[in-house]
């Protein structure tokens, strides 16, 4: 019999994954270019969407974004997503001299 060809990414998991990996390297050109917090904040976000696409994907379609258990992803992705953007908003501006 004839298979039919495998296409990549083979989950829906696997598309996510790599649109969230687009948004993470936009945020650090963003950050490179000079506006650091935005760049920083839009990691922070990208990686809280993970949160949420880790939580609402079964196990076979969550592809790449399933690492450990689904708590411990969720829960992982979501604390570094917020204290980035905790820590991005609450860095006071240096003077500039």
């Amino acid at each position: 019999m004839d298979e039919e060809p495998r296409r990549y990414p083979s989950t829906i998991g696997g598309a996510f994954y790599l649109s969230i990996l687009a948004a993470a390297g936009t945020a650090l050109v963003v950050a490179a270019r000079g506006d650091w917090r935005l760049g920083i904040e839009i990691l922070g976000g990208s990686l809280i969407v993970a949160a949420l696409l880790r939580l609402v994907l079964a196990k076979r379609d969550a592809g790449m974004l399933a690492v450990r258990n689904r708590f411990i992803d969720v829960v992982l992705l979501t604390g570094a997503g917020v204290a980035l953007i905790f820590l991005a908003t609450s860095i006071p501006d240096m003077p500039v001299t």
